[in-house]
Order: C-alpha cells, then sequence, then structure tokens
C-alpha cells in the first residue's frame, strides 16, 4: 500500500496506533510525508515527530501521537484526494470540516499547509486528507 499511496499509509499506521492506544508509530520518511506531520504538529493533533535515520540508509519518521483524558486528539483521519481521483479546491471552495472544529491539509503551490493557512494565503491546491 505504501508503495503507491504513501499518504494514505501515513494516515493508517496513524488511526491504527491510535486505536491500539500506541504512543509513538514509525513510518518510512519522506518529504510530503513530513510536511503533513509539520500541520499536523502545528494544528496541535500530535505531539511531535522526528526523523531517524535506520542502519540500511533508510530513514524512518517516528511520530508522537496525543491523547487527552485517555481518548486519541485525532477523532477521524479521512483521506480525500486518492491517485485515482484527485479532488482540488479553490480558495472560495476550500471545505470547512467539522464547522471549522477540523482541518483540511493542501497541497499548494506555497506547500503543504492548513485550510485556515491557504485561506489567509488566498491560494487553492490538491486536498489531501481532512483531520477532526
Amino acid at each position: 500500500m505504501s508503495a503507491s499511496d504513501p499518504i494514505s499509509d501515513l494516515l493508517t499506521r496513524i488511526r491504527n496506533a491510535q486505536e491500539r492506544g500506541k504512543a509513538k508509530v514509525s513510518s518510512p520518511a519522506s518529504r510530503l510525508r513530513e510536511r503533513v506531520l509539520e500541520v499536523l504538529q502545528h494544528e496541535g493533533f500530535i505531539r511531535g515527530f522526528t526523523t531517524v535515520q535506520q542502519g540500511s540508509g533508510k530513514a524512518e519518521i517516528e511520530i508522537e501521537l496525543k491523547y487527552f483524558d485517555g481518548a486519541p486528539v485525532i477523532r477521524e483521519l479521512q483521506r480525500v484526494s486518492k491517485p485515482g481521483r484527485r479532488v482540488y479546491a479553490s480558495v472560495e471552495t476550500l471545505p470547512t470540516v467539522f464547522n471549522g472544529m477540523g482541518i483540511s491539509i493542501l497541497s499548494t503551490p506555497k506547500g503543504v499547509m492548513s485550510d485556515a493557512d491557504a485561506r489567509t494565503q488566498n491560494v487553492g491546491g490538491e486536498v489531501l486528507c481532512t483531520v477532526f
């Protein structure tokens, strides 16, 4: 699964680790995954992440998950744009998630950012996923 859709693989790893109550989860490293995790960390959905070099020369990302009163902070992670069906949105048509309580993560010409940042910078792009 990770070869064809790395973002979906990352979201599934986070979802599965939270179902099991894990404190950390690891994922293969890539720049796109790191940018998505930076947005999640900036918005307060995860504690943080670090890139760790493995002995074989491959890098992995260790993600520290965030919980509040024993429940995961991330209630739902949903992939929007998939390899078979890309979803793009302009600034006017950016989706609001959970009446503004959640975020959409976009890949824009100015980088990967949340929907609020995209509205501020007046830029649209590919809607990667929604989080709340």
